[in-house]
């Protein structure tokens, strides 16, 4: 008996065909809050809001355009989520993750994920990219839970290399052509939408997390376990833990440095 899980992947990567006219894409790119610069570069051929895609869903968070977007960076074939879906917005986690699924049945063999999160580590500045190298998982969620789908991945999927080494070295090699400061570090992801306590980002701290933030890691887990390259970016858009947290914020810090994420990851792009 099919899992109606990926029935469901099957159902919403049909739909994507049919809106795109076949349009087959290498890599998934997932945007974060503000980050839709981007794909500034990309030959645009078709587009489709969340809500279209069957089983998925609108995005209700200011900043995200819900949408996703298909053309071509240079010679690579890209599917673009214009913002996501989250845990805390009520959705399950099947759902959240449906458009990697999709993806992945489509044809794409890497993702390239973006986020904004709150810097933790001393040494990251607001405006700052991090190069994601690695991941806690405390978001109360798995997209593994369940019967395992055969047709993505193993049953036990390892993760200690889920960010790919090979698109990391790439990352290194054009951050220093362009002259970017890119850190690196562990992104923990929790389940929000609140931001976190001070006691909490001691924690997060005291378990080797670099920067915190709502999204992210269950995408990037179905991702590996289907066998996707994986690149992961966190734009620090405010010093976690702060009282003056807020999304309007967060939102004006990552306007400030989307720019030198977007050439990051447009370059990327280029050499896949």
């Amino acid at each position: 008996m099919t899992d109606e899980r990926f029935a469901g992947a099957r159902r919403a990567a049909d739909a994507i065909g049919e809106a795109t006219r076949g349009f087959r894409p290498d890599v998934l790119v997932v945007l974060g809050s503000g980050l839709g610069a981007v794909l500034d570069e990309m030959e645009i051929v078709a587009t489709m809001p969340f809500g279209a895609l069957p089983g998925f869903a609108a995005s209700s968070v200011a900043g995200h355009a819900g949408r996703f977007e298909f053309g071509h960076i240079g010679d690579t074939a890209v599917m673009a989520m214009m913002g996501r879906v989250h845990l805390y917005e009520g959705h399950p986690v099947d759902r959240v993750v449906l458009p990697v699924r999709a993806a992945r049945l489509l044809g794409c063999r890497a993702m390239i994920v973006t986020n904004a999160a709150g810097g933790i580590a001393p040494r990251l500045r607001v405006g700052q990219t991090m190069m994601i190298t690695d991941h806690v998982n405390l978001m109360g969620a798995n997209p593994l839970t369940g019967p395992n789908m055969d047709e993505f991945g193993v049953r036990f999927p390892p993760m200690a290399d889920a960010y790919s080494a090979r698109l990391l070295a790439i990352a290194r090699e054009i951050a220093g052509a362009q002259g970017t400061d890119l850190a690196e570090g562990v992104y923990a992801g929790v389940p929000g939408p609140n931001y976190e306590t001070r006691a909490e980002i001691r924690y997060l701290r005291s378990i080797g997390a670099d920067a915190v933030g709502m999204s992210t890691v269950p995408e990037v887990i179905a991702a590996s376990h289907a066998g996707m390259e994986v690149a992961g970016f966190s734009l620090v858009a405010n010093v976690a833990g702060e009282m003056s947290d807020s999304h309007e914020s967060v939102l004006a810090s990552v306007e400030e440095g989307a720019p030198v994420l977007a050439a990051l990851v447009a370059g990327i792009l280029a050499r896949l």
